[in-house]
């Protein structure tokens, strides 16, 4: 049992409960089940948190949510390059494929644990609950930090992509036209200076949108879904209509392979061209730090991390399939400076630069409404682990916002590290390889850490989940964590060789670097006065668990 002071600090007083309970019912949508909200609440007391934030989502909602932090079409755009420079058709088809079967898995596995501990402490908190006394505190430790890491870097290189992307689609308007021996030379120049100036500008609005129109984000999911869903369907039918450099045939989309543009041997060439479709379903677990604005967490979220990966699976497809029956020379791609092959495709097969940026443009709203979606679960997730004390300076970093229901302070350090890391691209242009790899790498270990000690465990302590995987559980177990040991050193690694500076993937220096400064914490501080999560008695939570699940029954 946690100390009385640690319990003070964590309690929740009647009268807070319910005016707090008072203010949400109030706030929340008229057609929104208040039975469920409140016993939404009573299921995060009995895990020793108060609720501070606004429940507010409906099933279709959290779905819409996780949907978008992925946004399918928006994320393998910016990423194609990998797939282009590790093997080509091949690999972009049945690498999207391979990979999106094996997040199911993790999305399974994820979704069964979060049935059992629904909160925006998310796997961190999760790790905790389900490792044994004597090492829960370091593993518990190692990753609340790797989801807080992988939540900012990834939320970095979505609106660090989105720059490098707009920039690209400027210049398919061409101020030198292409010749046999010259490419063509676009009309914005992209240096340095500019690209960060834009990802500045995304990332202060993603933040804005986040902070002031948070009631309104559900409804900007919504939007979202079918503005992404009109997108893709203009862009395939207008790329394969026209066609303008003709089409592959589909032996060529299915099996062509061709590794020679990385320099590494086929089996690896191809391995690490899967990093495109890594980065893109690496959000698979972020949407759990919106467990405690959720009306019914323990069911509606399990539900949208499955579902999502099944939809995006197809999604992805009917976006690259057409894709590859366009694809211009592979060599070209891959040489292309700003490492955005997808504007150069689509200007390609419609001939017209202002039918190209006609096509471009739902992409690069869906990357704003990506941004804003990680913006979001960057906050909470950030917020969470501050709120049990793991960061420096938490007792800022807990605090809510009253008057716009998000953890502002959170999101302001967040946002305030990604600026700061952005300067790396002023010294080197492989930076948003960087920020990618780190991202997948730091959110697949922090996946992987509840995962694996529930393994441990015998699956014990999921016997009773809501989403029980029965015997399939320990084969997505197993599956998840066999992933896990590959993606991380798989994505420490550069593209091409020979290596060279803007091939170098600094992914590695920089997930060392925040290693260093989370293990420097713990010895310093960590050790003696990090208490982890407000541990409460395995029966009493049991016992609340168990009513509240006979309670959900009995209202369906």
């Amino acid at each position: 049992m946690q100390s009385d002071a640690y319990a003070a600090d964590h309690g929740h007083s009647l009268q807070h409960r319910n005016v707090n309970r008072e203010r949400k019912l109030s706030i929340g949508a008229k057609s929104q089940d208040n039975g469920e909200v409140v016993a939404a609440d009573d299921m995060l007391e009995a895990m020793g948190y108060k609720s501070e934030l606004v429940r507010n989502r409906s099933t279709l909602q959290v779905a819409f949510m996780s949907f978008v932090l992925a946004s399918i079409p928006y994320g393998l755009s910016t990423t194609l390059v990998y797939p282009i420079i590790g093997g080509g058709p091949a690999n972009i088809i049945w690498g999207w494929f391979a990979v999106s079967l094996i997040i199911l898995a993790v999305a399974a596995s994820l979704g069964e644990i979060t049935s059992v501990y629904p909160t925006s402490g998310g796997v961190y908190y999760q790790t905790w609950m389900l490792s044994a006394p004597s090492y829960r505190k370091i593993v518990s430790w190692i990753c609340g930090w790797a989801f807080v890491v992988g939540n900012i870097t990834i939320t970095l290189a979505v609106n660090f992509g989105t720059a490098l992307f707009l920039s690209a689609c400027i210049n398919v308007f061409e101020s030198v036209p292409a010749t046999e021996t010259e490419p063509a030379v676009g009309i914005f120049e992209g240096a340095a200076w500019q690209i960060y100036l834009i990802f500045l500008g995304i990332t202060l609005l993603c933040n804005l949108v986040a902070a002031f129109g948070n009631k309104w984000l559900p409804w900007l999911d919504t939007f979202a879904i079918f503005w992404t869903f009109a997108g893709v369907i203009c862009i395939v039918v207008c790329v394969l209509a026209l066609a303008k450099e003709g089409r592959h045939n589909a032996h060529y989309v299915f099996t062509e392979f061709d590794p020679s543009n990385s320099g590494w041997t086929p089996g690896w060439s191809f391995m690490v061209g899967l990093l495109h479709a890594a980065y893109a379903t690496s959000s698979t677990g972020m949407i759990i730090s919106m467990c405690e604005e959720v009306q019914q967490p323990a069911t509606q979220v399990p539900k949208a991390m499955v579902g999502t990966i099944i939809l995006n699976t197809c999604a992805g497809l009917f976006f690259l399939i057409p894709l590859v029956f366009v694809l211009p020379d592979q060599a070209m791609l891959a040489a292309l400076a700003s490492g955005q092959p997808v504007p150069v495709i689509i200007k390609s097969a419609v001939g017209s630069s202002g039918g190209a940026i006609g096509l471009l443009t739902p992409l690069l709203v869906l990357g704003l409404f990506c941004g804003i979606g990680c913006t979001t679960a960057a906050s909470r997730c950030t917020w969470a682990f501050a709120r049990d004390g793991a960061i420096p300076g938490s007792q800022w970093w807990k605090t809510v916002h009253t008057g716009l229901d998000v953890p502002l302070n959170a999101m302001m350090l967040s946002m305030g590290v990604q600026l700061v890391l952005g300067l790396i691209y002023f010294g080197s242009t492989a930076a948003f390889n960087a920020f990618s790899g780190v991202g997948v790498i730091c959110l697949t270990l922090s996946y992987a850490c509840p995962i694996a000690v529930s393994v441990l465990g015998g699956r014990k302590q999921i016997k009773d989940a809501s989403f029980h995987l029965g015997a399939l559980g320990m084969f997505c177990n197993v599956v998840a964590l066999a992933w896990s040991l590959l993606a991380i050193p798989l994505f420490c690694m550069p593209s091409a060789i020979p290596v060279t500076a803007p091939l170098m993937n600094y992914a590695s220096v920089v997930f060392f670097a925040f290693f260093v400064i989370a293990t420097v914490w713990y010895y310093v501080w960590g050790r003696k006065n990090y208490q982890g999560p407000p541990t409460q008695d395995d029966e009493v939570l049991q016992a609340r668990r168990s009513s509240l699940v006979e309670a959900t029954h009995g209202k369906v």
